[in-house]
């Protein structure tokens, strides 16, 4: 079997387009999923759309079915839920998620799909990705019980990091942004809000996810004696100042890193990604992550739509891709 598909590249920086795909005949592990839904991962994709991966990252930053090569022409993107058209008995007619770009259908090893749960709507599933981050942020950080903390960027990421927070028992947790709109997402996650001037100071752990110097030079200086900022922000090209003079020395704070593309070092030996990803598929029962899905368009407009996710003129939290009436056909 060849399948005929449509997918979207990055042409070149600023330049989207969809273009037809042959896909390969699938063989005994494959198999050949329908796209339902995918979801724009604002940040990461707006920056790749730009043309803002540096040089020395463009490996580092390939997804895991990326076509082309950075800045373009290049097929990207990880938020993708659909349905097995094809393959093996126990995943035919299955609604899975894959980390695999826009693109009407493709295959890939059975290995790739995570199913989703049937108790999960598959528009929510699209958030799988989103929330995977967010579990190994945690895992990173190790947040406990009665914990005072603080998530800096009411971004996917942040509301995500925000939901997960909300179920330590005794914490008290802060989702700070500039936008005063997020104030009623936080409420829906279950957690409180502040702006910048008005966040909360003597945090025991600070997660930064605002992307901005601003975000971060703030989260510092939220933290308490010895507290903790975990970076969750991925910046690109961009220059990052931040000032680590006044209390960052006497209060002896710690600044570190966490990223997907590893499993949390504490975490590494027992569990594997495909276990991580397993428990946000599972964490994804919960109807609360439903508020972040707050835009959706159809594929044939995602060109457009990506141009207006990366200039701020599409304001949502996640936006979701429908595929109901896209383009595409299969052929013996």
């Amino acid at each position: 079997m060849t399948v005929d598909a449509l997918a979207f590249w990055v042409r070149e920086p600023g330049v989207g387009e969809l273009r037809p795909v042959r896909l390969p005949r699938p063989g005994p592990d494959d198999v050949v999923v329908r796209t339902m839904y995918s979801g724009i991962s604002r940040g990461t994709e707006a920056l790749v759309f730009r043309g803002g991966v540096p040089k020395r990252e463009r490996v580092t930053m390939r997804a895991p079915f990326q076509d082309g090569e950075f800045p373009g022409p290049v097929k990207y993107g990880y938020l993708n839920v659909g349905v097995v058209e094809s393959g093996p008995e126990q995943l035919l007619d299955r609604v899975v998620f894959c980390l695999y770009p826009h693109q009407t259908r493709y295959v890939v090893p059975a290995s790739a799909v995570t199913p989703v749960p049937t108790d999960v709507p598959a528009r929510r599933a699209v958030l799988a990705g989103t929330v995977e981050t967010a579990v190994n942020a945690l895992w990173d950080a190790a947040p406990r019980i009665g914990d005072r903390v603080s998530v800096v960027g009411a971004g996917m990421v942040g509301c995500c990091v925000a939901r997960l927070l909300a179920g330590i028992p005794g914490a008290s947790v802060t989702l700070v942004d500039v936008n005063t709109e997020r104030a009623r997402t936080a409420a829906d996650l279950g957690v409180a809000f502040a702006t910048p001037d008005d966040a909360p100071d003597e945090q025991d752990i600070v997660l930064h996810a605002s992307a901005t110097a601003a975000g971060l030079q703030r989260g510092l200086d939220s933290l308490a004696v010895e507290g903790v900022l975990v970076e969750l922000s991925w910046y690109g090209d961009s220059q990052v100042s931040v000032s680590l003079g006044g209390a960052f020395h006497s209060r002896r704070l710690a600044l570190r890193a966490s990223q997907v593309g590893a499993v949390a070092a504490d975490r590494r030996v027992r569990r594997s990604s495909g276990d991580r990803l397993a428990l946000a598929m599972k964490l994804l029962q919960d109807s609360a992550f439903d508020t972040l899905i707050t835009g959706a368009s159809a594929f044939a407009e995602l060109p457009t739509v990506m141009e207006k996710v990366t200039d701020g003129s599409v304001p949502a939290l996640c936006h979701v891709i429908t595929y109901d009436d896209a383009s595409h056909s299969c052929s013996a």
